[in-house]
Protein backbone atom coordinates (compact mmCIF):
# COMPACT_ATOMS: atom_id res chain seq x y z
CA UNK A 1 0.00 0.00 0.00
CA UNK A 2 0.94 3.34 -0.62
CA UNK A 3 2.90 5.53 2.24
CA UNK A 4 0.22 8.78 1.03
CA UNK A 5 -2.66 5.68 1.40
CA UNK A 6 -1.92 4.37 4.22
CA UNK A 7 -1.75 7.45 5.87
CA UNK A 8 -4.85 8.93 4.99
CA UNK A 9 -6.55 5.20 6.62
CA UNK A 10 -4.74 6.33 9.39
CA UNK A 11 -5.71 9.59 9.83
CA UNK A 12 -9.35 8.34 9.69
CA UNK A 13 -8.56 5.33 12.27
CA UNK A 14 -7.29 8.43 14.39
CA UNK A 15 -10.34 11.22 13.98
CA UNK A 16 -13.18 8.15 14.13
CA UNK A 17 -11.46 6.93 17.90
CA UNK A 18 -11.67 11.06 18.74
CA UNK A 19 -15.61 10.75 17.42
CA UNK A 20 -16.56 7.98 19.39
CA UNK A 21 -14.74 9.44 22.59
CA UNK A 22 -15.97 12.91 21.38
CA UNK A 23 -19.95 11.81 21.44
CA UNK A 24 -19.73 9.46 24.22
CA UNK A 25 -22.10 9.95 26.81
CA UNK A 26 -21.02 11.25 30.50
CA UNK A 27 -22.93 8.14 31.54
CA UNK A 28 -20.63 5.89 29.40
CA UNK A 29 -23.18 5.00 26.85
CA UNK A 30 -22.87 5.50 22.95
CA UNK A 31 -25.38 6.97 20.80
CA UNK A 32 -25.85 5.18 17.77
CA UNK A 33 -25.63 8.26 15.91
CA UNK A 34 -25.61 12.14 17.57
CA UNK A 35 -27.20 13.55 14.54
CA UNK A 36 -29.97 11.25 13.67
CA UNK A 37 -32.64 11.67 15.81
CA UNK A 38 -34.24 7.86 16.21
CA UNK A 39 -30.24 6.96 17.39
CA UNK A 40 -30.03 9.19 19.75
CA UNK A 41 -29.93 6.34 22.00
CA UNK A 42 -27.86 3.43 23.00
CA UNK A 43 -27.79 -0.07 22.35
CA UNK A 44 -26.24 -2.67 23.46
CA UNK A 45 -25.02 -4.46 20.25
CA UNK A 46 -23.87 -1.73 19.00
CA UNK A 47 -21.91 0.00 21.93
CA UNK A 48 -20.48 -3.19 22.64
CA UNK A 49 -18.78 -3.54 19.62
CA UNK A 50 -17.85 -0.21 19.22
CA UNK A 51 -16.57 -0.88 23.01
CA UNK A 52 -14.81 -3.45 21.63
CA UNK A 53 -12.87 -1.27 18.76
CA UNK A 54 -12.08 1.23 21.76
CA UNK A 55 -10.44 -1.73 23.51
CA UNK A 56 -8.36 -3.07 20.57
CA UNK A 57 -7.12 0.65 19.68
CA UNK A 58 -6.06 0.81 23.50
CA UNK A 59 -9.03 3.62 24.41
CA UNK A 60 -9.33 1.03 27.45
CA UNK A 61 -11.62 3.49 29.76
CA UNK A 62 -13.68 5.00 27.26
CA UNK A 63 -14.50 0.45 27.08
CA UNK A 64 -14.38 0.35 30.47
CA UNK A 65 -16.89 3.45 31.23
CA UNK A 66 -19.07 1.44 28.21
CA UNK A 67 -19.60 -1.94 29.91
CA UNK A 68 -20.28 -0.03 33.53
CA UNK A 69 -23.18 1.79 32.29
CA UNK A 70 -24.20 -1.57 30.35
CA UNK A 71 -23.93 -3.30 34.33
CA UNK A 72 -25.49 -0.51 36.23
CA UNK A 73 -28.67 -0.38 33.20
CA UNK A 74 -29.04 -4.49 34.19
CA UNK A 75 -28.40 -3.94 37.65
CA UNK A 76 -31.12 -1.31 38.02
CA UNK A 77 -33.30 -3.90 36.23
CA UNK A 78 -32.53 -6.89 38.33
CA UNK A 79 -35.59 -7.46 40.01
CA UNK A 80 -37.33 -7.12 36.94
CA UNK A 81 -35.30 -9.41 35.34
CA UNK A 82 -35.87 -12.00 37.96
CA UNK A 83 -39.26 -11.97 37.56
CA UNK A 84 -39.83 -12.43 34.06
CA UNK A 85 -37.52 -15.66 34.78
CA UNK A 86 -39.68 -16.88 37.67
CA UNK A 87 -42.67 -16.64 35.88
CA UNK A 88 -40.97 -18.71 32.77
CA UNK A 89 -40.05 -21.50 35.38
CA UNK A 90 -44.01 -21.64 36.21
CA UNK A 91 -44.56 -21.29 32.94
CA UNK A 92 -46.57 -18.21 32.44
CA UNK A 93 -46.77 -16.70 28.84
CA UNK A 94 -45.04 -13.80 28.45
CA UNK A 95 -45.13 -11.12 25.85
CA UNK A 96 -42.30 -9.39 23.59
CA UNK A 97 -43.60 -5.81 25.38
CA UNK A 98 -42.84 -7.58 28.76
CA UNK A 99 -38.95 -8.40 27.64
CA UNK A 100 -35.68 -5.67 27.79
CA UNK A 101 -35.55 -3.31 25.68
CA UNK A 102 -32.92 -4.04 22.91
CA UNK A 103 -32.12 0.01 23.44
CA UNK A 104 -31.73 2.45 26.26
CA UNK A 105 -31.77 6.55 26.56
CA UNK A 106 -28.31 7.45 26.94
CA UNK A 107 -29.17 7.83 31.18
CA UNK A 108 -30.23 4.21 30.94
CA UNK A 109 -33.57 4.53 31.09
CA UNK A 110 -35.92 2.31 28.60
CA UNK A 111 -37.22 5.50 26.79
CA UNK A 112 -40.57 6.19 25.60
CA UNK A 113 -41.07 5.85 21.74
CA UNK A 114 -42.24 3.48 19.90
CA UNK A 115 -39.90 0.91 18.83
CA UNK A 116 -38.85 -2.86 17.42
CA UNK A 117 -37.70 -3.66 21.10
CA UNK A 118 -37.67 -7.04 22.03
CA UNK A 119 -33.25 -8.16 20.77
CA UNK A 120 -31.56 -10.62 22.57
CA UNK A 121 -28.37 -10.00 20.54
CA UNK A 122 -27.35 -6.91 22.41
CA UNK A 123 -27.53 -8.78 25.75
CA UNK A 124 -25.14 -11.88 24.45
CA UNK A 125 -22.57 -9.10 23.00
CA UNK A 126 -21.95 -7.08 26.01
CA UNK A 127 -21.19 -10.75 27.60
CA UNK A 128 -18.86 -11.45 25.40
CA UNK A 129 -16.90 -7.96 24.91
CA UNK A 130 -17.00 -7.54 28.70
CA UNK A 131 -14.95 -10.90 28.99
CA UNK A 132 -12.89 -10.12 25.95
CA UNK A 133 -11.49 -6.84 27.01
CA UNK A 134 -11.14 -7.24 30.97
CA UNK A 135 -9.04 -10.44 29.65
CA UNK A 136 -7.06 -8.10 26.62
CA UNK A 137 -5.88 -5.64 29.44
CA UNK A 138 -6.27 -7.69 32.59
CA UNK A 139 -8.93 -5.39 33.79
CA UNK A 140 -10.97 -6.53 36.86
CA UNK A 141 -14.43 -8.76 36.40
CA UNK A 142 -15.47 -9.06 39.88
CA UNK A 143 -17.42 -5.96 40.15
CA UNK A 144 -19.65 -7.37 37.17
CA UNK A 145 -20.76 -10.49 38.92
CA UNK A 146 -24.49 -9.20 39.42
CA UNK A 147 -25.04 -7.83 36.10
CA UNK A 148 -23.47 -10.88 34.75
CA UNK A 149 -25.60 -13.33 37.08
CA UNK A 150 -28.43 -10.98 35.91
CA UNK A 151 -27.91 -11.69 32.03
CA UNK A 152 -26.53 -15.10 32.20
CA UNK A 153 -30.05 -15.95 33.85
CA UNK A 154 -32.32 -13.82 31.36
CA UNK A 155 -30.42 -15.89 28.43
CA UNK A 156 -31.15 -18.70 29.56
CA UNK A 157 -34.72 -18.58 30.18
CA UNK A 158 -35.08 -16.85 27.00
CA UNK A 159 -32.07 -17.17 24.93
CA UNK A 160 -33.74 -19.62 22.09
CA UNK A 161 -36.77 -17.51 22.14
CA UNK A 162 -38.10 -15.73 18.52
CA UNK A 163 -37.34 -11.83 18.60
CA UNK A 164 -36.40 -9.35 16.28
CA UNK A 165 -33.46 -9.46 14.40
CA UNK A 166 -30.23 -7.10 14.03
CA UNK A 167 -32.74 -4.74 11.82
CA UNK A 168 -35.08 -5.30 13.83
CA UNK A 169 -37.35 -7.56 11.70
CA UNK A 170 -38.80 -10.88 11.66
CA UNK A 171 -39.76 -10.97 15.12
CA UNK A 172 -41.57 -14.64 14.54
CA UNK A 173 -37.68 -15.97 13.96
CA UNK A 174 -35.02 -17.21 15.56
CA UNK A 175 -32.26 -15.53 13.92
CA UNK A 176 -28.73 -17.54 13.74
CA UNK A 177 -26.88 -14.45 14.48
CA UNK A 178 -29.12 -13.75 17.13
CA UNK A 179 -28.37 -17.16 18.70
CA UNK A 180 -24.96 -16.83 17.95
CA UNK A 181 -23.96 -14.00 20.06
CA UNK A 182 -26.46 -15.55 22.84
CA UNK A 183 -24.15 -18.42 22.22
CA UNK A 184 -20.64 -16.12 22.51
CA UNK A 185 -21.71 -14.63 25.49
CA UNK A 186 -22.61 -17.60 27.17
CA UNK A 187 -19.91 -19.30 26.60
CA UNK A 188 -17.43 -16.47 27.40
CA UNK A 189 -18.28 -16.12 30.62
CA UNK A 190 -18.89 -19.85 31.84
CA UNK A 191 -15.05 -20.15 30.66
CA UNK A 192 -13.73 -16.92 32.17
CA UNK A 193 -12.47 -16.75 35.72
CA UNK A 194 -12.06 -14.34 38.58
CA UNK A 195 -9.12 -13.08 40.10
CA UNK A 196 -8.48 -15.66 42.32
CA UNK A 197 -8.49 -18.24 38.95
CA UNK A 198 -12.07 -19.76 39.85
CA UNK A 199 -14.65 -19.87 37.71
CA UNK A 200 -16.39 -16.59 37.84
CA UNK A 201 -20.38 -18.04 37.48
CA UNK A 202 -21.24 -20.00 40.29
CA UNK A 203 -24.24 -22.08 40.27
CA UNK A 204 -25.40 -20.69 37.19
CA UNK A 205 -22.29 -21.78 35.35
CA UNK A 206 -24.09 -25.49 34.84
CA UNK A 207 -27.29 -24.09 33.28
CA UNK A 208 -25.26 -21.50 31.12
CA UNK A 209 -22.85 -24.29 29.67
CA UNK A 210 -25.99 -26.26 29.12
CA UNK A 211 -27.52 -23.53 27.34
CA UNK A 212 -24.26 -22.83 24.64
CA UNK A 213 -24.86 -26.84 23.79
CA UNK A 214 -28.32 -26.56 23.07
CA UNK A 215 -27.97 -23.38 20.91
CA UNK A 216 -25.29 -24.72 19.30
CA UNK A 217 -26.96 -27.85 18.52
CA UNK A 218 -30.14 -25.43 17.20
CA UNK A 219 -27.77 -23.64 14.55
CA UNK A 220 -26.11 -26.84 13.76
CA UNK A 221 -29.37 -28.71 12.85
CA UNK A 222 -31.60 -26.01 11.87
CA UNK A 223 -29.34 -23.06 11.21
CA UNK A 224 -27.36 -24.74 8.24
CA UNK A 225 -28.73 -25.48 4.68
CA UNK A 226 -26.59 -26.50 1.45
CA UNK A 227 -24.04 -26.15 3.69
CA UNK A 228 -23.95 -22.35 4.75
CA UNK A 229 -25.41 -20.45 7.56
CA UNK A 230 -29.07 -19.69 7.15
CA UNK A 231 -30.62 -15.86 8.45
CA UNK A 232 -32.95 -17.72 10.53
CA UNK A 233 -33.81 -21.30 11.65
CA UNK A 234 -35.44 -23.71 8.91
CA UNK A 235 -35.07 -20.96 6.28
CA UNK A 236 -32.35 -20.85 2.98
CA UNK A 237 -31.40 -17.66 2.54
CA UNK A 238 -28.29 -15.77 4.14
CA UNK A 239 -27.67 -12.28 6.27
CA UNK A 240 -25.07 -9.99 6.51
CA UNK A 241 -25.10 -10.46 10.25
CA UNK A 242 -24.06 -13.90 9.50
CA UNK A 243 -20.35 -12.98 9.11
CA UNK A 244 -20.49 -12.21 13.42
CA UNK A 245 -21.19 -16.10 13.54
CA UNK A 246 -17.68 -16.77 11.88
CA UNK A 247 -15.42 -13.45 13.14
CA UNK A 248 -15.30 -12.96 15.90
CA UNK A 249 -17.90 -15.08 17.82
CA UNK A 250 -16.49 -18.31 15.80
CA UNK A 251 -20.18 -20.28 16.26
CA UNK A 252 -18.51 -22.31 13.71
CA UNK A 253 -15.00 -22.88 13.06
CA UNK A 254 -14.07 -19.83 10.96
CA UNK A 255 -12.00 -22.00 8.51
CA UNK A 256 -14.24 -25.15 8.39
CA UNK A 257 -16.40 -25.79 5.73
CA UNK A 258 -19.55 -24.40 6.96
CA UNK A 259 -18.14 -20.77 7.42
CA UNK A 260 -16.28 -21.13 4.02
CA UNK A 261 -19.62 -21.63 2.19
CA UNK A 262 -21.40 -18.76 4.77
CA UNK A 263 -18.09 -16.47 3.59
CA UNK A 264 -18.93 -17.38 0.05
CA UNK A 265 -22.31 -17.40 -0.16
CA UNK A 266 -22.70 -13.91 1.80
CA UNK A 267 -20.06 -12.34 -0.64
CA UNK A 268 -21.46 -13.91 -4.04
CA UNK A 269 -24.89 -12.58 -2.94
CA UNK A 270 -24.66 -9.49 -1.12
CA UNK A 271 -21.45 -7.99 -1.92
CA UNK A 272 -21.05 -4.92 -4.64
CA UNK A 273 -18.86 -2.16 -4.00
CA UNK A 274 -19.87 -2.66 -0.25
CA UNK A 275 -22.41 -5.49 1.53
CA UNK A 276 -26.19 -5.71 1.42
CA UNK A 277 -27.89 -6.71 4.47
CA UNK A 278 -29.85 -9.06 2.51
CA UNK A 279 -30.97 -9.25 -0.62
CA UNK A 280 -34.76 -7.41 -0.72
CA UNK A 281 -34.13 -4.83 1.41
CA UNK A 282 -36.14 -1.63 1.08
CA UNK A 283 -34.42 0.51 4.26
CA UNK A 284 -33.56 4.01 2.44
CA UNK A 285 -33.37 1.83 -0.66
CA UNK A 286 -31.15 -1.14 0.66
CA UNK A 287 -28.07 0.00 0.06
CA UNK A 288 -24.57 -1.08 1.05
CA UNK A 289 -23.56 -1.56 4.82
CA UNK A 290 -20.16 0.07 6.07
CA UNK A 291 -19.82 -2.45 9.00
CA UNK A 292 -21.38 -5.61 6.89
CA UNK A 293 -18.16 -4.43 4.76
CA UNK A 294 -15.71 -4.44 7.85
CA UNK A 295 -17.20 -7.21 8.77
CA UNK A 296 -16.08 -9.41 5.58
CA UNK A 297 -12.71 -7.79 5.34
CA UNK A 298 -12.44 -8.80 9.20
CA UNK A 299 -13.19 -12.15 8.42
CA UNK A 300 -10.84 -11.80 5.15
CA UNK A 301 -8.29 -11.16 7.01
CA UNK A 302 -8.46 -13.28 10.08
CA UNK A 303 -8.39 -16.24 7.24
CA UNK A 304 -5.37 -15.26 5.82
CA UNK A 305 -7.67 -13.09 2.69
CA UNK A 306 -5.27 -9.92 3.09
CA UNK A 307 -5.79 -8.13 -0.17
CA UNK A 308 -8.95 -8.49 0.11
CA UNK A 309 -9.38 -7.19 3.72
CA UNK A 310 -7.55 -4.04 2.44
CA UNK A 311 -9.94 -3.75 -0.38
CA UNK A 312 -12.77 -3.29 2.08
CA UNK A 313 -11.01 -1.00 4.52
CA UNK A 314 -10.35 1.17 1.14
CA UNK A 315 -13.72 1.34 0.24
CA UNK A 316 -15.40 2.32 3.63
CA UNK A 317 -12.75 4.98 3.65
CA UNK A 318 -14.45 6.47 0.26
CA UNK A 319 -17.49 6.69 1.79
CA UNK A 320 -16.64 9.25 4.11
CA UNK A 321 -17.96 12.84 3.93
CA UNK A 322 -15.63 15.59 3.56
CA UNK A 323 -15.81 16.10 7.67
CA UNK A 324 -14.07 12.41 7.97
CA UNK A 325 -18.12 10.70 8.99
CA UNK A 326 -18.67 7.48 7.96
CA UNK A 327 -22.85 7.03 7.38
CA UNK A 328 -24.91 3.49 7.92
CA UNK A 329 -25.21 2.98 4.24
CA UNK A 330 -24.67 4.40 0.93
CA UNK A 331 -26.69 4.17 -1.99
CA UNK A 332 -24.70 3.33 -4.95
CA UNK A 333 -25.93 0.36 -5.63
CA UNK A 334 -28.82 0.31 -3.78
CA UNK A 335 -31.34 -2.22 -4.39
CA UNK A 336 -35.02 -0.78 -4.85
CA UNK A 337 -34.45 3.11 -5.17
CA UNK A 338 -37.96 3.69 -4.96
CA UNK A 339 -38.06 3.39 -1.44
CA UNK A 340 -34.73 6.13 -0.62
CA UNK A 341 -37.73 8.88 -0.35
CA UNK A 342 -40.08 6.96 1.88
CA UNK A 343 -37.22 6.81 4.88
CA UNK A 344 -35.93 10.67 3.91
CA UNK A 345 -39.09 11.78 4.26
CA UNK A 346 -40.15 9.65 7.46
CA UNK A 347 -36.49 10.17 9.57
CA UNK A 348 -34.49 12.31 7.23
CA UNK A 349 -30.61 11.47 5.37
CA UNK A 350 -28.97 8.52 6.27
CA UNK A 351 -27.85 8.24 9.63
CA UNK A 352 -24.19 10.11 9.87
CA UNK A 353 -21.95 9.83 11.16
CA UNK A 354 -22.85 6.18 12.93
CA UNK A 355 -20.31 5.84 15.57
CA UNK A 356 -20.66 1.75 14.67
CA UNK A 357 -19.32 2.25 11.23
CA UNK A 358 -16.68 3.88 12.43
CA UNK A 359 -15.51 1.89 15.12
CA UNK A 360 -15.95 -1.37 12.56
CA UNK A 361 -13.23 0.52 10.42
CA UNK A 362 -11.13 0.82 13.22
CA UNK A 363 -11.19 -2.40 14.04
CA UNK A 364 -10.70 -3.64 10.09
CA UNK A 365 -7.51 -1.27 10.16
CA UNK A 366 -6.27 -2.98 13.10
CA UNK A 367 -6.94 -6.42 12.03
CA UNK A 368 -4.74 -5.66 8.73
CA UNK A 369 -1.68 -3.69 10.87
CA UNK A 370 -2.79 -0.33 9.62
Amino acid sequence: MPTAARSDLRTLVESSLTLIEAHQHPSGAYPASPDYPVYRYSWLRDGAFIADAMSRAGRVDSADRFLRWCATVIDSRADRIADLVARADRGEEIGADEMLPTRYTLDGGDGDEPWWNFQLDGYGTWLWVLVTHTARHGRPIDAYRPAIGSTVDYLVAFGDRPCYDWWEEHAEHRHVATLGAVLAGLRAVVHARDVHGEPLLGPARAAAAATVDKLGALVATDGIADGHLTKWLGGTAVDGSLLACLTPFEVVDPRGPVAERTYHQVRDQLLRGGVYRYLGDTFYGGGEWLILTAWLGWHEARTGRTEAALGRLDWIAAQATPEGHLPEQVSGNTQRPGHITEWTERWGPVATPLLWSHAMFVTLALEVGL
